[in-house]
């Protein structure tokens, strides 16, 4: 698949244009992130109460999914000690199957017992139950009893699962999660697991999203979609502790939710900029997931993206086009031939309550019209194209790939994956480009700005490999010298935090120069 229908808004890292400087000073540089969960196919799940955070410092009180005993495993990689799952996370844990499993999971209702019941709902599949109480959705749990479903995903793909319990208030307070199902048997022509070129670390799931040629895949991302009314929180955290006062023992809520008004929208449970803290990061521990893509250029990058909430969200995704693979699950694959995919090209995303897609998203600096790497005539440097314009191991004579040791630079051409038609045409105008840019002093002295709109680690500034120091201190504040890209809502709303810009549906995609070990566990 080839998506090179590039937007022009590219900026240096950090965005020295188009982003405003507010947001400039938030971010933190070791915040990556995948799309981390639990394997089973046997799980044990536990509904209960605890607190979520928002970068404005509000607690809001929730309910979530969590483990009531160590799961079978973690991929792709095992958290830190500690960050392990816990019995409330917001989402709840991603539940990693591979199709044809039969997959159990055993519902605790932890929860509060003037809460009542709880349940899940597995969007897409055929669950039979055990145990627990019939109720309107599902097998429902009763407070400190268990239910168990069974299913067996017949297809990979992206799912949710949430609860079948009242949801228009359990949903909204957190009890919802996602499955993904991984295809049996990946096609011949992906890239295998533990096969990624110039032996980086692989942080997939399978070689590809689905039993398809063309869904082939070389990192991969969930981001789950969903907002708060901080109303209806309130009032179910003073109604359970008012009945727990009162030694209610039944069921005894009774909370608004409608008229619906969101003022915390998140992005896999929490929102910018915390969502582009790392993975398992200890002050968030009820909110586990970040949401902070990165790539190398050229890399196809899969976005599984789950709506969770009640809201539709309207999401841009720039640098470039997402081509939709499927939605919950169905494959878009053509009418005419079926060895070819039908999904559409967005510009901006959509995501519906309850709906989940996967999309490919492509950037490799084609057509930019200048060389990203700049390099000059004067260096000797080198770009052979291949018989589709970058220079890779398909070149002739071939580019050596990038290759790491512990995680440092070691070998390989550093601008492996070059648009060669753009080699050598410089953007500054001290080389003869067309662009006078502003002193990075002036503009910016965010932590992951490097002094230069350049990719990799050699990037020049003003006609020098020095890279600019920026205060504090006189050393570079950020090698790796790469790209960010601003992924947001379209709704303007939906990126403040409580009406304050900038927050919400917010989150960076990082375009690091090959030279740059993408490490998925930090």
């Amino acid at each position: 698949m080839s998506l090179n229908t590039q937007k022009s808004n590219v900026m240096g890292r950090l965005p020295f244009i188009m982003v405003p400087l507010l947001v400039i000073v938030l971010f933190a540089t070791s915040a990556f992130a995948a799309a981390p969960g639990i394997t089973g196919p046997t799980f044990a799940l536990d509904a209960a109460a605890n607190y979520i955070s928002q970068p404005d410092g509000m607690q809001i009180y929730s309910w979530g999914y969590g483990c009531t005993v160590a799961p079978a495993g973690y991929a792709p990689f095992t958290p830190p000690a500690g960050s392990t799952c816990g019995t409330m996370q917001v989402p709840g844990p991603t539940l990693i199957v591979t199709e044809g499993q039969t997959v159990t999971v055993t519902l605790t209702n932890s929860l509060p017992k003037v809460v009542g019941n709880t349940s899940i709902i597995f969007s897409g599949f055929n669950v039979t139950s055990s145990g627990g109480v019939t109720g309107l959705l599902a097998q429902e749990a009763v407070p400190a009893g268990t239910v168990t479903y069974t299913f067996t995903p017949s297809a990979p793909g992206t799912h949710a699962y949430y609860s079948g319990t009242q949801s228009d208030l359990q949903v909204e307070m957190g009890l919802y999660g996602a499955v993904i199902v991984l295809p049996k048997t990946p096609p011949a022509n992906c890239t295998p697991l533990g096969s990624e070129l110039g032996g980086r670390t692989d942080y997939r799931l399978a070689p590809s999203a689905y039993d398809h040629a063309e869904t082939c895949y070389d990192r991969e991302y969930l981001f789950q979609f969903a907002e708060v009314d901080f109303s209806i929180h309130r009032q179910a955290e003073l109604q359970v502790q008012a009945a727990l006062a009162a030694g209610a023992t039944a069921s005894a809520l009774n909370v608004a939710t409608e008229p619906y008004k969101a003022n915390y929208f998140l992005i896999n449970g929490r929102s910018m900029p915390d969502d582009m803290d790392a993975n398992y990061a200890p002050n968030y521990p009820n909110q586990p997931y970040n949401g902070n893509p990165h790539m190398h250029p050229g890399e196809l990058v899969l976005i599984r993206t789950i709506g969770q909430g009640r809201m539709e969200h309207p999401f841009h995704e720039h640098a470039n086009h997402v081509r939709i693979l499927a939605r919950d699950g169905n494959l878009m694959v053509s009418q005419t031939d079926a060895s070819k995919l039908a999904g559409l090209l967005m510009f901006t995303t959509d995501t519906f309550p309850g709906q989940t897609f996967d999309g490919i998203f492509y950037f490799s600096g084609r057509g930019l019209n200048w060389d990203m790497y700049n390099h000059l005539p004067s260096d000797g440097s080198v770009c052979i194209p291949d018989a589709n314009g970058y220079y890779t191991t398909a070149s002739s004579p071939p580019a050596a790939p990038p290759t790491f040791s512990a995680g440092v630079f070691a070998s390989g051409a550093r601008n492996y994956y070059e648009w060669c038609a753009d080699h050598d045409k410089p953007l500054q105008t001290v080389n003869g480009g067309p662009a006078t840019l502003p002193d990075p002093l002036v503009v910016t002295n965010g932590l992951w700005y490097s002094g230069s709109p350049y990719m990799g680690t050699d990037a020049r500034n003003n006609g020098s490999f020095t890279q600019t120091p920026l205060p504090p201190g006189s050393a570079v504040q950020n090698p790796e010298a790469g790209f960010a890209f601003m992924w947001h809502s379209h709704n303007e709303r939906e990126i403040t935090t409580n009406d304050v810009f900038p927050g919400g549906m917010m989150m960076m995609m990082l375009v690091d120069p090959p030279v740059f070990f993408i490490d998925e566990t930090l």
